[in-house]
């Protein structure tokens, strides 16, 4: 017995799809009606032709396109189908990478408003264990130190550019740093060495060439102005020197977090100064 043909309502309540939908597919050209009235213009269907409703939702799962799906079923090529989905595959893969990276973002930007909150007052000299931090920068290509913020500026600029150039957002050059040699730092000159990121443990994976930092003792001294650097770094030395602190690695200005949101006129950073420690015989 020959199935009675369904009304466009019809079809489309039993495929819970709108009737706006369907009419779209005939529009398209990836499901028409069996039967369209010549005078009314409605549309009847088979309830055979919802097969072709199956396979056009699971392309639609897999990410394709009404025009791609429409394609696919005009030339009925299967090494077509493959091709689209070999590239929604990478699309798709890109895009996890992309919300990873984010998700990562905005874990570390929770973690530096709490480590903010909890920070010692500007000033204070501190002895902190500090584990193992990986780094990736470029060298200076001007001293900051002798010009003023908008050089530095221009390290931060030149940095993010080369994030981007490696297919990196933006978003991964907001925990950053900069460094001196131990012996610049002793020496009491302060010559930008390099401009950084603090890497999340979860991309290194992505920077082979990455810094790493091993774990130890560091001596910290906090503040909330980039003017001030050069004079609590000084204050730094001294407090090294007069506790007998032997400083064992590079002097490193870390920007625990920005709230540039207060004041659009300035960065408004709360950062930590700190040198790598250890103690014994061997002094300053």
């Amino acid at each position: 017995m020959k199935n009675e043909l369904l009304s466009i309502g019809k079809m489309a309540e039993m495929n819970h799809l709108t009737v706006a939908t369907l009419r779209l597919y005939d529009e398209l050209g990836l499901l028409h009606p069996r039967r369209k009235d010549p005078d009314s213009g409605y549309r009847y269907y088979d309830i055979a032709q919802n097969a072709r409703l199956d396979m056009i939702a699971y392309m639609k799962e897999l990410g394709m396109s009404l025009a791609e799906i429409a394609d696919v079923l005009k030339k009925e090529d299967i090494t077509l189908i493959e091709t689209i989905l070999i590239r929604k595959n990478e699309q798709i893969h890109s895009q996890m990478r992309e919300l990873k990276a984010r998700h990562n973002a905005v874990e570390r930007a929770i973690a530096s408003v709490e480590r903010y909150r909890k920070s010692p007052a500007k000033g204070t000299i501190a002895l902190e264990y500090i584990d193992r931090r990986y780094l990736w920068g470029l060298p200076c290509r001007d001293n900051f130190y002798e010009t003023d913020i908008y050089a530095y500026e221009r390290e931060l600029m030149n940095l993010r550019q080369a994030l981007m150039v490696r297919g990196f957002s933006h978003i991964h050059s907001y925990a950053t740093g900069t460094s001196i040699t131990r012996e610049n730092f002793l020496a009491g000159r302060f010559e930008a060495k390099d401009v950084f990121i603090f890497l999340d443990y979860r991309d290194v994976e992505h920077f082979r060439d990455a810094t790493v930092l091993d774990s130890g003792m560091y001596a910290c001294i906090y503040l909330d102005r980039y003017d001030d650097e050069i004079c609590y770094a000084e204050r730094l030395l001294e407090a090294c020197r007069n506790s007998g602190w032997h400083i064992s690695g590079d002097y490193i200005c870390e920007v625990l977090t920005e709230f540039n949101v207060f004041d659009s006129n300035r960065r408004n950073m709360f950062l930590r100064l700190q040198v790598p420690v250890s103690f014994g015989e061997e002094q300053l």
